[in-house]
């Protein structure tokens, strides 16, 4: 049976369709959340098969969301909106599945058979690009019982450990459930490290070292390694001669 997570930051909306979907007896809901960080989180830890996310949300979009997604591991997205001609209509030429607020439960039968025949077929997969933003505007943080959301142009760094992906401000360093890999892609942060990327209008200088190694140090005096592989490319951007 199919996994389903449920994204609204309406509550009487998003209870009304996990009603609907658990009477289906065609999927299982297995989690919900009030805002699109908060399910960013639930989907890296559940893995759903499908997600079920409103369009009109605040701060971060369902929209958004998508753009936040690792598309080699994303799940398959249902758009719940209200009655929006703009959003209805690229949804429709892009082959995407939507349902309109209030959700009638004939018309959420007909997706869930379509899920269903899909996923049996092996083909539960879709493609994003049309309708994701191409670069996000914000970082999502989450810490301490609280949400950040990081203008990108601030951000100075992010890196990763074993607890997990970590980004850092002239103010602040706040963890962020989304991928190096989509930040690196979805952001002007640049690949400096296997485990960092680093924002070029933040580098105040570049210090070489032995054995073509180099450390970055931020306009926050933040110090970041650059490895070999990375130096060359790093030292292009920045106007440098890479010799």
């Amino acid at each position: 049976m199919l996994t389903a997570l449920v994204i609204d930051d309406e509550q009487f909306a998003r209870e009304e369709l996990i009603d609907l979907l658990s009477e289906s007896n065609e999927i299982t809901v297995v989690g919900e959340a009030p805002n699109a960080i908060v399910g960013l989180k639930k989907i890296n830890e559940l893995k759903p098969d499908v997600v079920f996310v409103d369009i009109q949300m605040p701060q971060v979009t369902g929209l958004d969301l998508l753009s936040m997604l690792d598309p080699d591991t994303m799940p398959y997205v249902v758009f719940v909106t209200a009655y929006d001609q703009y959003a209805i209509q690229a949804f429709e030429d892009n082959a995407f599945d939507y349902l309109l607020k209030p959700v009638e439960p004939q018309r959420l039968v007909k997706t869930l058979q379509k899920l269903v025949r899909n996923a049996n077929k092996g083909t539960l997969s879709q493609n994003v690009t049309p309708i994701a933003s191409e670069q996000l505007a914000q970082v999502p943080c989450m810490g301490h019982n609280r949400i950040v959301l990081i203008p990108t142009p601030n951000v100075e760094s992010v890196y990763t450990d074993l607890s997990g992906v970590h980004v850092r401000s002239a103010d602040q360093t706040a963890s962020t459930q989304l991928t190096l890999k989509t930040l690196e892609d979805k952001t002007p942060l640049l690949r400096c490290h296997r485990q960092y990327l680093v924002n070029v209008q933040h580098i105040r200088e570049i210090t070489l070292l032995e054995n073509g190694l180099a450390e970055v140090i931020t306009t926050s005096n933040f110090t970041i390694p650059i490895s070999r592989r990375y130096l060359k490319a790093l030292k292009e951007v920045i106007g440098l001669k890479a010799h």
